[in-house]
């Protein structure tokens, strides 16, 4: 009867569901419980991936900070290094400007001491050139040969006379 209502015969649904209850256990043995660990290892893999990614680029901050501070003292450094390049250049400018002068000094007093010399020359030459003529003149007036002291005495007045005219 029942099956007649159904149409469904009763051995055959039993034997539907234990096919069914033991593909089902079979399955789970060999494909689910596989299946889950691959899913499981794959699932290890990706957050063993997302921990090194996290990982890389928190040494990648750490990296860049380390960058920046090492690029911060270059800076630091090279602004020392140009500081102290123009002071040793101003110090080397004043020694230059020191040594000039003093060379420059030098040759100032040397050109006077020149000057007096060639000086104190011109007036040795024009008191020997002055004595010579003056004692021809002086010779010819007196009518007499003057002795050498007589000679001096006499360019050296007329050489101070000329001196206080001037």
């Amino acid at each position: 009867m029942f099956e007649d209502l159904l149409g469904v015969n009763l051995f055959t649904a039993i034997f539907t569901l234990a096919n069914t209850v033991a593909l089902f256990l079979v399955l789970k043995k060999f494909l689910f419980k596989p299946v889950m660990k691959v899913i499981t290892d794959r699932q290890k893999e990706i957050d063993d991936s997302l921990a090194e990614a996290e990982q890389a680029k928190q040494d990648a901050q750490v990296m860049r900070q380390e960058y920046e501070q090492k690029l911060s003292d270059a800076t630091q450094t090279g602004e020392r290094i140009v500081k102290e390049a123009v002071a040793r250049g101003q110090s080397r400018e004043e020694e230059i400007i020191r040594q000039a002068n003093r060379e420059a000094e030098a040759i100032r007093e040397k050109a006077a001491e020149d000057v007096q010399r060639e000086k104190r020359k011109a007036v040795n030459d024009a008191k020997n050139e002055i004595s010579g003529i003056a004692l021809a003149i002086a010779g010819k007036v007196v009518g007499r040969e003057l002795n050498e002291q007589d000679q001096s005495d006499l360019v050296d007045s007329f050489i101070d006379q000329l001196g206080e005219q001037a």
